[in-house]
């Protein structure tokens, strides 16, 4: 049996295809088996070719898988689009009205889904649930783990929509037991460990929420939407308010208005939302106030593609702006740190008083894993530095120049401390003052913040090979096929390194010169066209790289980076 099963369920938009895969997931994960599923859907509502793919091991997963071990194809053109990444030794599940036969170099079984779901069950919507049945019987799941899924799912809509649900759940797992001899995968008998199912964008919602964000506002926009929904159905049980604005401008200024009053706030949106928060993102570096941005990137530029990854708003994220506004911009690589990296972006935006943006990505934002338990006390919670008596007294400079560039913010009535959150440029009273010294110190001031933010610590991982030749350096979501690639790599005998930052503005300069010091070869994976990162290494470090660049709106797979490392390394 396979340490690992990869299904992938791939059929048109509004078949039930998404939702087929993802009660799939949940049951894998309530079998004690950890999980990593991704999905692809059309813009459209309706319509178009959508796809669902889960891993499933008992051990930690860090990418989506190679090729699939199962391919359900609901249609032709499902068949047609996905049967490459199909094993030498896969099986394929086809509906037999839709396409009438299979390519004979697979393993394959017609199962009448179609037939089951309109004749049988007398209910045509619940194709998606006899294949899902199909599946687990055919992966090796116990029918307990389907049930609880279907349960959960339709239990809300009464006990005749759960019945017809379960009815054709056990229709396609019966059909599978008398055509089938023996399932494909065997599901350990393993209950270690706490662990939660979470797509990357509710992670950042419940980090949010834990690192004291009481203010949310938010436009809808994919695939960033999902941050909303979850904030409107749960912050206010902590108290917290969540404002669905006009426009994204509105968001931000709604938040960049709420922190200035006190309230830790964030907003989300995708790269179209960014471009129209650009002067406001400014506005909260000029009067240096706290806010967090979540960037959930998706193909670009203009519309583009809404519902594919790319990683290609980082020159937007790092420089989007007229005049210097500094800002720091974090880039999570998992589900995981999709939680506690917007925890340490409350921090950062608190601590140095300036604007975080949070860099995502569809692949990240939709994407589910299984995570550790989170320990959220294992962080320590950072809130703005207030003026104290002695501050006041003085004569309160809301913008007194210190060492760190980082001045007290008095919340607004306190006493003898009021000021104007100002625009213009000002001195340390928050005066207007556009003179050439004072513009020259205000500058150099809040450029200090990066100086001693590119020190913070706990924002860099290093693994492979201590005596590598060859660097891998990545952000973001493209860590786990960097790191499946650079293991394979060394298994192979190619000595290889790799370095992800989660911190990608200001870079963490003295972890990646230490770790580019060595090297004879760097190579920087990300899905953009242009090698934004790559740029922008190039610029701190004067140092040639190997840019390898996808932009097909989907994400890296292990083996296009092994492929290039080897091609590095044979050159």
């Amino acid at each position: 049996m396979a340490k690992d099963i990869v299904v992938r369920v791939a059929g048109e938009g509004g078949e039930g295809v998404i939702s087929t895969g993802e009660l799939l997931t949940k049951a894998l994960a309530r079998s004690s088996l950890r999980i990593f599923a991704f999905q692809t859907y059309p813009a459209e509502i309706k319509g178009g070719p959508a796809m669902f793919q889960v891993r499933a091991a008992p051990h930690e997963l860090f990418s989506h898988g190679e090729q699939a071990d199962v391919l359900v194809a609901f249609n032709a053109e499902a068949w047609e689009l996905h049967h490459t990444i199909l094993k030498p030794d896969g099986v394929v599940l086809y509906d037999p009205d839709e396409m009438p036969s299979i390519d004979g170099r697979f393993a394959s079984y017609a199962v009448p889904l179609s037939e089951i779901s309109a004749k049988q069950i007398g209910v045509k919507l619940t194709k998606n649930v006899v294949a899902l049945g199909a599946i687990g019987k055919l992966v090796g799941l116990p029918l307990e783990p389907l049930i609880s899924v279907i349960q959960d799912k339709w239990g809300r809509k009464g006990e005749g929509v759960v019945a017809k649900n379960l009815e054709a759940l056990r229709a396609g797992y019966n059909y599978i037991a008398e055509h089938v001899p023996t399932p494909i995968y065997s599901i350990p008998e393993t209950k270690e460990g706490r662990w939660l199912v979470l797509k990357g964008n509710q992670a950042i919602a419940i980090g949010a929420t834990a690192a004291g964000c009481r203010y949310y506002a938010g436009y809808p926009i994919t695939p960033a939407s999902d941050i909303l929904e979850w904030m409107a159905a749960n912050l206010p049980r902590f108290d917290g308010i969540v404002l669905q604005t006009e426009d994204e401008i509105a968001a931000l200024a709604s938040c960049i208005g709420a922190s200035f009053a006190g309230k830790k706030a964030m907003t989300a949106t995708s790269g179209p939302g960014i471009s129209l928060m650009v002067e406001l993102i400014g506005l909260a570096s000029m009067a240096e106030i706290p806010v967090v941005i979540v960037d959930a990137q998706r193909g670009g530029p203009s519309t583009g593609m809404p519902t594919k990854t790319e990683q290609s708003d980082l020159g937007l994220a790092v420089f989007g702006s007229h005049g210097d506004a500094p800002r720091i911009v974090l880039a999570p690589a998992n589900v995981e740190d999709c939680l506690f990296t917007t925890m340490q972006a409350f921090n950062l935006a608190e601590k140095y008083q300036l604007p975080v943006i949070i860099l995502t990505d569809q692949y990240l934002a939709q994407r589910t894993e299984s995570i550790p338990y989170p320990d959220l006390d294992s962080v320590e919670i950072v809130n703005r530095k207030t003026p104290t008596s002695e501050d006041i007294l003085d004569g309160y400079k809301r913008y007194k120049i210190t060492e760190d560039g980082v001045s007290p913010m008095a919340l607004p009535g306190t006493p003898d401390a009021l000021y104007v959150a100002e625009g213009l440029e000002h001195d340390e009273w928050g005066h207007p003052n556009l003179t050439p010294a004072n513009h020259r110190r205000m500058s150099q001031k809040r450029f200090r913040k990066l100086e001693f933010a590119s020190r913070e610590s706990g924002f860099v991982r290093v693994y492979g090979s201590p005596d590598a030749s060859i660097g891998v350096v990545g952000w973001g979501s493209t860590f786990g096929p960097i790191r499946e690639a650079v293991e394979e790599a060394n298994k192979r005998g190619v000595r290889v390194a790799a370095l992800h930052t989660n911190m990608v503005y200001p870079l963490p300069e003295k972890e990646l010169s230490e770790f580019l010091a060595p090297l004879k070869s760097v190579i920087v994976p990300e899905l953009n066209y242009t090698g934004q990162f790559a740029v922008l290494l190039k610029s701190k470090f004067c140092k040639d790289f190997h840019q390898l660049n996808k932009v097909e709106g989907l994400p890296f797979s292990s083996m296009e980076i092994l492929e290039k490392i080897l091609e590095v390394a044979n050159a």
